[in-house]
């Protein structure tokens, strides 16, 4: 499919790459998001990258709609076709079951195998990150083993702790502040996706991945120790 170009309003512009979740479909908007970073456009005021298309915010009074969209007809995606680009992971300690994972136990019975199978589809994965939304720095991954897909609660709680580490249908997540849901929660992290006094408050950006490691309740409290402290300096690899 060809990029479609669509309004939002007086001052924002999506830019559709198809109408599926598709990986290369993903990386196709984010590449445009890269390609539009390094031309300085002036007038572009924000990009936001979602599954299968890119919202451009500018300012039209710097540059109209027209002339945005003819510096966008200049990219080119040159990258071939489900050639592998390198990943850039972030390590997300994750401690499992007990109070941190309410949820895992009644999963475990109704999938009808052990929480530690269930631990180790859950971490085994890459997940890449679509896009951010919903709240500030919750990701959307995909990539969850379709063993441990779930149905999300009948009965959401009405509040869930910072952190929790969840499954829904067919994606998980990591809830970056206490709110309502409606995702059986499976454990939880001690890093902060979300921290509004940190000069960048969110710590992923779409296009990125996540790896879970399982990790220990002293190991936790430990992070968490370091964490409060500013001393916890999240772990990525490249791959």
């Amino acid at each position: 499919m060809e990029m479609r170009f669509l309004p939002a309003g007086d001052e924002a512009l999506i830019v559709e790459f198809g109408m599926e979740i598709d990986d290369e479909i993903n990386r196709k908007v984010q590449r445009l998001a890269d390609f539009i970073r390094s031309q300085n456009i002036s007038g572009i005021r924000e990009l936001l990258p979602t599954f299968r298309s890119l919202m451009i915010f500018y300012n039209s009074n710097v540059i109209s709609y027209k002339k945005l969209i003819g510096k966008i007809k200049h990219f080119k995606n040159d990258k071939e076709e489900g050639v592998a680009e390198k990943k850039k992971i972030l390590c997300v300690p994750c401690c499992y079951g007990s109070d941190y994972g309410p949820d895992l136990k009644e999963m475990s019975s109704r999938l009808g195998m052990s929480t530690e199978e269930i631990i180790k589809l859950h971490s085994q994965s890459d997940y890449k990150i679509y896009m951010l939304g919903f709240q500030p720095g919750f990701t959307y991954l995909g990539g969850l083993d379709k063993r441990i897909h779930m149905p999300r609660l009948d009965t959401p709680r009405t509040s869930i702790p910072a952190g929790s580490v969840g499954i829904g249908g067919n994606q998980t997540g990591v809830y970056p502040v206490a709110s309502p849901g409606g995702w059986w929660l499976i454990g939880n992290t001690p890093i902060e996706f979300y921290n509004p006094q940190r000069e960048k408050p969110v710590l992923c950006n779409a296009g990125e991945y996540i790896r879970f490691i399982q990790i220990s309740i002293s190991d936790y409290e430990s992070i968490q120790k370091d964490v409060k402290d500013n001393k916890y300096n999240p772990e990525y690899v490249y791959e």
